[in-house]
């Protein structure tokens, strides 16, 4: 056997090794692809030894397996640790990963908006034509006669829960009908008109202050939520029909189980949405203050993504670079390249 061919062949699978070794926290599939690539090393190790290999590399092998032994006895994770890594790993790193898609989501959806608004502002043929009849007002009206009764005409424990479910299940609708990409599009299409109707009126009545007063201290966090959900959703249905360099299946695979990993982390962002619409928004605090608490909220979201997601996204890089890629190639465990590459 060509040891050197045979140890270059297989110095990724080692250099993977030693990055897992070197990592203070583990996932679960972690864990598992430690074992894997510990039981393989030990294998290749023996073979190594069999045919009278290079003795650095055989010394810098067994060194790495003999600190991973220790790493593979303790590497059963608990529980809460799992949850705890999920938050400050998994979900950041799923959301930042498909950024595009969702930033482009929320351009879009604001522009529509935006738009629809405009021109129930100031058309009433406009107005006609989404069905809406000359001096109906009832849209911002509600059972206690007014857009603002809204957020207050519940108890506020009973008003956030109603609302946290019901986001959540708006956008798992967009999450998973993503796939079939037209749905999750009328979806987004239907919000857009909502929030842009709504606007408009508001604005026709001279009441503008009062919409962004309500709107704003819960619809900014929660709006994004919703453009995640979205954007997440069509880069799902994109996959599928762009899988890629990978095959369809394996790409459909990937992207649905990060897409899974979003819809977890959005239950737990549409709970804090919930908290603030059900006890800031309606709360007697100045409107200042309301919508304060809103853009805290927005500004801690994207830093948690685009500063751990990002992070934690390049460490993953990393550490599945190709070899010739690797930032430390001197490692004196990485076996040398075979002499039949040097004469080529």
């Amino acid at each position: 056997m060509d040891t050197d061919a045979y140890s270059w062949a297989h110095q990724r699978s080692w250099y993977r090794l030693d990055q897992l070794v070197r990592q203070r926290k583990l996932s679960g599939a972690e864990a598992d692809e430690l074992v894997r690539l510990y039981r393989t090393a030990s294998q290749q190790l023996a073979k190594l030894q069999g045919h009278h290999a290079d003795p650095d590399v055989v010394a810098g092998l067994s060194a790495l397996l003999a600190r991973a032994r220790g790493r593979v006895l303790a590497a059963r994770a608990q529980p809460w640790r799992e949850v705890a890594r999920f938050f400050t790993r998994g979900f950041p790193e799923a959301v930042y990963r498909v950024w595009p898609w969702w930033v482009g989501t929320t351009v879009i959806f604001l522009a529509v908006s935006a738009v629809i608004g405009a021109l129930v502002d100031n058309s009433a043929a406009a107005r006609r034509a989404l069905g809406i009849p000359d001096g109906d007002t009832s849209i911002i009206t509600g059972p206690g006669g007014s857009f603002e009764s809204y957020y207050s005409e519940h108890p506020n424990d009973a008003f956030a829960a109603q609302v946290w479910t019901h986001n959540s299940w708006v956008a798992a609708i967009a999450l998973f009908t993503g796939v079939l990409i037209l749905p999750a599009v009328y979806a987004l299409l239907m919000n857009a008109l909502n929030l842009g109707i709504t606007g408009g009126l508001m604005a026709d009545a001279g009441r503008l202050d009062s919409f962004f007063g309500f709107i704003l201290p819960h619809g900014t966090l929660e709006l994004t939520a919703l453009f995640v959900a979205g954007g997440v959703g069509l880069k799902l249905g994109w996959t599928l029909v762009d899988p890629g360099r990978h095959s369809r299946a394996t790409a459909l695979a990937r992207q649905g189980r990060a897409t899974a990993t979003v819809a977890l982390g959005l239950v737990v962002v549409l709970l804090v949405c919930g908290l603030l619409e059900g006890f800031v928004t309606p709360s007697g605090l100045p409107a200042p203050v309301r919508i304060a608490f809103g853009f805290a909220a927005e500004a801690l979201f994207l830093v948690y993504v685009f500063g751990i997601g990002r992070r934690v996204a390049e460490e993953q890089d990393v550490a599945t670079a190709p070899p010739e890629a690797l930032p430390d190639p001197s490692r004196r465990w990485l076996a040398p390249a075979p002499k039949a590459l040097d004469r080529a």
